[in-house]
């Protein structure tokens, strides 16, 4: 069975950017001027995959209109003869078929993606955490479903950190079966660096057998009442095979501040309009700083 759909988790409350995410969505936070979670979308269309669930929460309102028509703006924008800027909108409302259901409760990744289980049923799907966002010529998530279409079983992305770091990510004990792709033998979440099982962390990119709804059924929740995904992707493995598609770039943590600049910075310096411009003014921001 072929992979179709994908689950975006996005009801975070977003409080590592606090305060830019009071009052709107941290998934609407532009990366130059792109919302963050349209570059998601448009990774899931390209991998082929255009019926997208969005997990939303209270205050997520801005991601449905971003997705939908704007009959009163586009018809300004007719008006004007802003053409091109007309053409943008209506392509980012008609890319794919974009559904929404509320989360509730903020009880943790796994419980957003059981919330899902309605909308995806007996089907292998796809989930992409919005706060990883891949670079356009990045082919991660098309070579994570074609190792479904080999595997017939769980792939989960995998990337080094170093040592130090791992416990930020879930860490997963792992056997080489083929170049980039490990079968996981065990999976801990946020281990410290002295126990980790190995510095290859898990990114925020999963194809999943239907069997991860009954997995996250059996999850005991942890710390605050929420569910882990990890522990759910644990039971999984105990059951039948997961794996891991092991990258090495193309990804930005956007959650991380550093790395949404990154992101801004590197993704405007490939844009023909601005990246000429910004590239000499980045280049005059080093000189001037190397003076002082």
């Amino acid at each position: 069975m072929t992979v179709q759909k994908a689950v975006i988790p996005a009801a975070g409350l977003g409080t590592r950017f606090l305060p830019a995410t009071k009052a709107q969505s941290k998934e609407m936070l532009p990366i130059v001027d792109t919302p963050a979670i349209q570059f998601v979308v448009e990774e899931a269309v390209r991998a082929g995959l255009h019926d997208i669930l969005m997990i939303t929460g209270r205050g997520k309102r801005a991601l449905e209109d971003h997705f939908d028509r704007s009959f009163e703006l586009e018809h300004y924008l007719e008006a004007a003869g802003k053409l091109e800027q007309l053409a943008e909108v209506r392509r980012i409302a008609e890319m794919a078929d974009i559904h929404y259901v509320r989360q509730g409760e903020p009880l943790g990744l796994g419980h957003a993606v059981g919330v899902a289980r309605e909308h995806v049923g007996n089907s292998p799907f796809a989930v992409m955490l919005p706060d990883d966002v891949m670079r356009e010529d990045s082919d991660v998530l098309t070579r994570m479903l074609a190792a479904y279409g080999e595997y017939g079983a769980s792939i989960i992305a995998l990337k080094e950190v170093p040592r130090t770091e791992t416990a930020l990510y879930g860490c997963v004990q792992p056997e080489e079966v083929a170049p980039g792709i490990v079968r996981i033998v065990d999976i801990v979440e946020k281990p410290h660096p002295d126990e980790a099982p190995s510095t290859l962390a898990v990114m925020g990119r999963y194809v999943f057998t239907p069997g991860i709804f009954d997995a996250l059924e059996r999850v005991t929740p942890g710390r605050g009442g929420e569910i882990q995904l990890t522990d759910a992707i644990a039971i999984l493995d105990k059951e039948q095979p997961v794996y891991g598609f092991v990258f090495e770039k193309g990804r930005f943590d956007i959650g991380n501040k550093l790395d949404y600049l990154r992101a801004t910075v590197e993704l405007a310096l490939e844009r023909p309009d601005l990246g000429p411009a910004f590239r000499d003014f980045l280049a005059e921001v080093a000189r001037r700083e190397r003076l002082v």
